[in-house]
């Protein structure tokens, strides 16, 4: 191993699992191992940091690199969790490595991007270039389920002319990508022993008419919600639970549901525009709630990153040679830095489809592939 693969052995070696809120192991949930080593890691290269709070044991750190002749400063970010480990065919906190790849959970997505933001970091500091800008290294928690940490790292004010978050991207370009809305939805009912179902009203048998709307209303969206660069919004239910007993008519029924928002929509009005349509198209005429929305985050679009695309494109290019611009469905902490008012892209190694698999991995020689880009592409910008 080397300086770059050996950073990464050591942040996969430590669980930093989000327990998306279910009961996981305490042993290897939520960020507070990672957090610690990064601290140690900022304090080796004598830079200044601070610890955010976000949730008991989960905090945000951000450190600096300043160049007191800078007039430009980016920031690099990158999230410190990652998703559960179940189902797992590779041990997930090995580190194991075979040929040219690391297996692990969090190896893709993120900590190999991370590795790479840290590498570039790190030389900066160490060499100080005299054109270098003033750089933001900041590690946030809770991407992988409500987006806590980069909501929190707002609001504390960062600034920057331009952001780079960290997603495995083959070291392409990602300008674009959908945004997320999610929250509950939950039929009535009135319960009653199964031997006489004509007593009761079923909550499930409510949920399945609903569900048969909420189907029309995936169709209308594709038709009619469309982005030229992002495609059509979509929703999808993902979760579904009711009832006490096999023995009793249930009395409730609860869905989950993902919509991924486009270009144009506000997420918080999703749940509104939903009911809407259920009632005065799907014909649905018994009670149901909606919950608000537990994550609303809006998409992350291209109209102000020319430059920076421009310029981090420039940088791939030296160094490997050729890079796509592209927009992608899923959604990254990205979008609420964008919307923050800081020009915004994804970048990084890896490739998405090895991101949350059984088998988990990342190609090592992105790694310093990608850490080389980021180091030009922060002398370019401070040029």
């Amino acid at each position: 191993m080397n300086d770059t693969s050996r950073l990464l052995y050591d942040l996969v070696r430590l669980p930093s699992v989000n327990p998306m809120g279910r009961p996981r192991p305490a042993e290897i949930t939520l960020e507070h191992r990672m957090t610690a080593y990064l601290e140690d890691y900022f304090k080796n290269l004598g830079v200044p940091y601070e610890r955010q709070a976000v949730m008991p044991q989960r905090e945000n750190i951000v450190a600096k690199f300043l160049n007191p002749k800078a007039t430009r400063t980016i920031l690099f970010e990158a999230h410190q969790d990652t998703v559960p480990i179940d189902g797992m065919i590779v041990p997930p906190f090995d580190a194991k490595i075979e040929g040219e790849k690391m297996y692990g959970r969090g190896a893709c997505d993120i900590k190999g991007g991370m590795t790479a933001m840290l590498t570039a970091f790190a030389r900066l500091v160490r060499e100080k270039p005299a054109n270098a800008p003033n750089v933001i290294m900041a590690c946030t928690v809770d991407e992988e389920h409500t987006f806590q940490g980069v909501q929190v790292l707002v609001k504390r004010g960062v600034k920057a002319d331009f952001a780079i978050v960290a997603e495995p991207t083959r070291l392409n370009i990602v300008s674009a990508h959908k945004g997320v809305t999610r929250w509950f939805m939950q039929t009535p009912g009135r319960a009653c022993h199964s031997s006489t179902p004509e007593q009761g009203v079923s909550a499930i048998y409510r949920m399945g008419k609903l569900l048969t709307g909420i189907e029309k209303y995936a169709d209308h969206l594709r038709a009619t919600v469309i982005d030229p660069v992002l495609g059509p919004a979509t929703i999808s239910v993902g979760m579904i639970e009711g009832g006490v007993s096999v023995n009793t008519v249930p009395d409730w029924c609860k869905i989950e549901l993902d919509r991924r928002m486009v270009g144009g929509e506000v997420p918080r009005e999703a749940p509104a525009h939903l009911e809407k349509y259920l009632k005065e198209v799907a014909g649905i005429d018994f009670p149901f709630t909606s919950e608000p929305c537990w994550i609303a985050e809006p998409a992350l679009l291209p109209q102000n990153s020319a430059e920076l695309v421009e310029r981090l494109g420039t940088s791939i290019d030296e160094v490997r040679g050729s890079h796509k611009v592209q927009a992608v469905p899923y959604g990254t902490d990205a979008a609420t830095i964008s919307w923050s008012g800081i020009p915004t892209v994804v970048f990084g190694p890896g490739d998405i489809a090895q991101a949350h698999t059984r088998d988990e991995w990342v190609p090592l020689p992105e790694l310093d592939v990608a850490a080389e880009i980021l180091y030009r592409f922060a002398l370019q910008v401070g040029a």
